[in-house]
């Protein structure tokens, strides 16, 4: 069962906060530049992390410029491009991309649409004549833009379907009124009605120019060789007259409050401020205000630490024009969201009448120029850095806002607070949970409907295309960990990467508070790792963030644990990181905060849509009594003391069931003699736990229906046991009927039967979650109501159809192409690395497993596939659960 614990929405409130760090990479060496005839400004970033490229071609246009009561047209264009293009049909352009295995996506903001694939460094080629096909023209029929229209209006319902998202929208009409930053870049039901083909034609010829385009490729490429062919691409595309930009004329904000309800277990409190944008001389400024703001040093997150909120924090989001600073506040379903409304206002009230402390930005600052580094770290990261300062920023390059940051004043900082942080100027949102009734049994939402079969008619690919997908093998892993098996049972992995001058660690404890909390206790986990926010034995919470700060390092702990570190530092970043595992503080006056704080979280969550889906679905998938069933409720949360949460960590909380990764800039022997200081007198006493679950029986049909008042688009979930579990050699042929099924983007079948034919859907995923005695197979879409019962038969349709009749041998080859290609996408980061590893280890499976998986898939028969849908899925035995309003027809 998928538990939302308050670490887990306190981790996924502090990436949010995330927003305000500068995200960039300093200037590596190896950079090409070169602006064509036609105006085309090209940037190659040479990076051998892995054999993987990037392109992200943006077009410098995005809501900013769609003409007026149209705000999603340029979305709406952004979609087309996916429709086709003289010379490329959309099945050409779904089977393409599907083949490169990689991301192949879009995304509209305001002033900037962009256009990228991840993909292996052999199909840059690919890629690139793509995007020049897309860039020449692009078919746009009222046809084809009416099933379009379909998909992108479930997208809209999807969004308005978020309470966050809807504050969100009003915030932005709030502090833009009166420019084209007053409305989002995703448009609207009635504004799609209205938009006709020609108008989306007219946008792309207007604006698609190459001399309006920023071409970046970064990855492992050879510079002369890919400029070459970007000019043969591209050279000869020709140039446009580009209109007059739109003028913004900002007014001065108005304070305003928004109330909405929300279906999440606890309530927020937005106070909102106008910041300057990423073209303004004094961005720099504003990102280091944002950063400082946010620090957990910083008076907002104090809010959490103290029991104000159950949780503070401060985030930024800039634009080109201009940004807005956001103070965050959460507090407890029924609570009174005063208070942490005052506190904020009085924290933000002090920064501009005070001053921001410089120790804070000094630390800021740090840690920005840190990240600057650590952006070499990902293929794709770097390219969206290069990006980010030319289409986004107007720079020339990543390394100059490491420039403007390092000249950043804590004066410069105190006058942007005195000048932004103004009462009459806020815009204050409040979101309150409300209850939306409790679940009933499905009625009326699934059944049999008839279709026509999916169409089973190889796509004819390109001449181009087809040769470069000709062949298929097993890709080389850059991979060679070194593994060592430490005295007390701790496992170490040592990755070494020459890439960047940093070094990160990934860690887990294998613990499972379902078999391993007492009766009575449950929720003691989730304690637990609230208290480890409070520092150490030997350094408070301030004084362990503090020493974070001076090494310009990111650390977490728990019992998934992490580290980012310059790799001058590791040694000392890897002895925090282990004091703060090892010995943390969990102070007897934190204790009654954070058990408040949790059991106040705990009290919406089992009251909320999210949970009452996830847990009715549960219900229906296991037997009764089972102990994935378990979940905290308040009382047993204020039942709990801290000599209990204590004896947990005591008792789950060992090295023999401890991994620990390390990736970056550093020898693997000094590796492993750093963590044998800081971990090797850590100690494990008695038997290893038992922490995987037990094989349970398989479940019976069943339909589950859970109101959501904030929503209008249902959120569907089907899903069933099976009866494979990770280590079954099945799952080799599961797998790859999957990516037939559900990978691919718009080449996979649901894809096309739910959304491309009919409309049905946005999205539409497939996943197995394999276990070690359990696992789960589960199809996952939103719809409209009246749309539910068609989308769910045709899902049944397709699994079923996948049971007679073996898969064409362009649906095998693709699929198979998809999942040999991901291989080195996933060592194109220290996080993919650092995650596959540990993820390898965790299961018990040799460090090469992904290079054995790929042998499997190449050999793999259509027969095989068949075979396996026909044994281990029940088309008929789904348990579907739907959150949002009761489904129609």
């Amino acid at each position: 069962m998928k538990k939302s614990s308050m670490s887990a929405v306190i981790g996924m409130l502090l990436a949010a906060g995330a927003i305000g760090q500068v995200q960039a990479a300093a200037v590596p060496a190896d950079v090409t530049r070169a602006t064509l005839d036609n105006g085309l400004r090209v940037v190659i970033v040479r990076d051998t992390l892995a054999p993987v490229v990037t392109t992200e071609l943006n077009y410098l246009v995005g809501s900013d410029e769609v003409p007026a009561a149209f705000p999603g047209t340029a979305h709406a264009m952004e979609h087309m491009m996916f429709r086709g293009s003289p010379g490329l049909s959309k099945d050409q352009l779904a089977a393409i991309a599907a083949n490169m295995g990689g991301a192949f996506n879009a995304d509209t903001t305001q002033g900037v649409t962009q256009y990228y694939f991840v993909t292996p460094s052999q199909d840059l080629d690919v890629a690139l004549h793509v995007e020049s096909l897309r860039m020449r023209g692009v078919d746009v029929t009222e046809k084809d833009w009416a099933k379009e229209r379909g998909a992108i209006e479930q997208e809209v319902s999807r969004d308005l379907s978020n309470p966050s998202y809807k504050a969100y929208e009003q915030l932005q009409a709030q502090l833009f009124a009166g420019t084209p930053y007053g409305h989002t870049p995703l448009g609207t039901r009635a504004s799609f009605d209205k938009t006709s083909a020609a108008m989306l034609k007219r946008f792309h010829d207007t604006w698609y120019a190459p001399n309006n385009a920023i071409l970046v490729i970064a990855g492992d490429v050879d510079p002369a060789a890919t400029l070459a062919r970007v000019k043969q691409e591209f050279g000869d595309i020709p140039r446009s007259q580009l209109p007059a930009r739109p003028e913004f004329s900002f007014k001065p904000v108005q304070a305003k409050a928004v109330a909405l309800p929300t279906d999440s277990p606890y309530g927020s409190v937005y106070l909102a401020y106008r910041l300057p944008g990423m073209k303004a001389k004094d961005y720099a400024t504003a990102a280091v205000l944002g950063q400082a703001l946010a620090s957990k040093r910083a008076g907002l997150f104090g809010m959490g630490m103290d029991g104000t909120a159950l949780y503070g924090g401060f985030a930024a989001q800039f634009m080109p024009q201009a940004g807005f600073g956001m103070a965050v506040g959460i507090f407890p379903r029924g609570g009174n969201p005063q208070p942490v409304l005052a506190r904020m206002r009085s924290i933000l009230a002090q920064a501009a009448s005070k001053g921001v402390d410089p120790a804070l930005v000094d630390a800021a600052k740090r840690q920005a120029i840190a990240a600057l580094e650590f952006k070499k770290n990902s293929v794709d990261g770097l390219a969206n850095a290069w990006s980010q300062a030319l289409a986004f920023e107007g720079l020339d390059s990543p390394d100059a806002i490491r420039q403007a940051i390092e000249a950043v004043t804590p004066a410069q900082v105190d006058a942007l607070a005195r000048a932004t942080f103004d009462p009459a100027h806020a815009v204050t949102a409040i979101l309150t949970p409300e209850s939306s009734g409790k679940p009933i049994a499905g009625k009326g939402f699934g059944g049999a409907e008839s279709f026509a079969s999916s169409p089973d008619k190889p796509v004819q690919l390109p001449e181009w295309a087809a040769k470069a997908f000709a062949k298929l093998s097993v890709p080389k892993s850059s991979l060679h960990p070194v593994d060592y098996h430490l005295a007390n049972g701790m496992r170490l992995i040592v990755q070494p990467e020459a890439i960047s001058n940093t070094v990160v660690a990934f860690g887990r404890v294998q613990t499972n508070q379902d078999l391993q909390a007492p009766k009575g206790e449950e929720g003691v986990a989730d304690v637990l790792g609230q208290l480890f926010q409070f520092g150490t034995t030997h350094l408070d919470r301030l004084q362990y963030q503090a020493a974070l700060d001076a090494i310009s390092a990111r650390a977490s702990a728990g019992s998934s644990f992490s580290l980012a570190v310059p790799s001058t530092h590791f040694a000392e970043g890897m002895k925090l990181l282990a004091d703060a595992e090892l010995h943390p503080a969990l102070p007897a006056k934190a204790f009654p905060i954070v058990q408040r704080q949790t059991a106040g979280f705990v009290a919406g969550q089992v009251q909320s849509p999210d949970f009452l889906t996830q847990i009715g679905l549960d219900q229906a998938l296991l037997p009764a009594g089972d102990p994935e069933l378990r979940h905290a409720t308040p009382q047993s949360v204020m039942g709990l003391t801290l000599d209990k949460v204590k004896q947990y960590y005591a008792q789950v909380f060992r090295p023999d069931m401890t991994t620990l990764v390390v990736v970056g800039k550093v020898d693997p022997a000094q590796v492993k003699q750093v963590v044998e200081q800081a971990f090797g007198d850590w100690k494990a006493s008695g038997p290893k736990p038992e922490v995987d679950y037990a094989a349970v029986p398989a479940n019976h049909a069943g339909q589950l229906h859970v109101p959501d008042t904030s929503a209008s688009q249902d959120s569907v979930t089907m899903a069933q046991t099976i009866d494979v579990t990770r280590d079954d050699p099945d799952r080799y042929a599961l797998n790859l009927g999957n990516e037939v099924l559900g990978g691919g983007f718009y080449a996979s079948r649901l894809y096309h039967d739910l959304r491309d034919t009919r409309g049905l859907v946005y999205s539409v995923g497939t996943s197995f979650d394999y276990g070690r005695n359990r696992s789960t197979y589960s199809v996952d879409y939103g719809a409209d109501p009246d749309k539910v019962k068609a989308a769910s038969a045709l899902v049944v349709q397709d699994l079923k159809q996948m049971q007679t009749t073996p898969v064409s041998p362009a649906d095998l080859d693709r699929a198979k192409g998809i999942l040999l290609r991901q291989m080195p996408l996933g060592e194109s980061s220290f996080g993919g690395i650092g995650g596959q590893l540990l993820g390898l280890a965790i299961e018990g499976k040799p460090l090469d497993a992904t290079t054995v998986a790929a042998k499997h898939y190449l050999e793999m028969t259509a027969l095989q596939v068949q075979q396996a849908f026909a044994k281990h899925v029940r088309p008929e035995a789904f348990v579907t659960a739907v959150k949002g309003p009761a489904p129609k027809g």
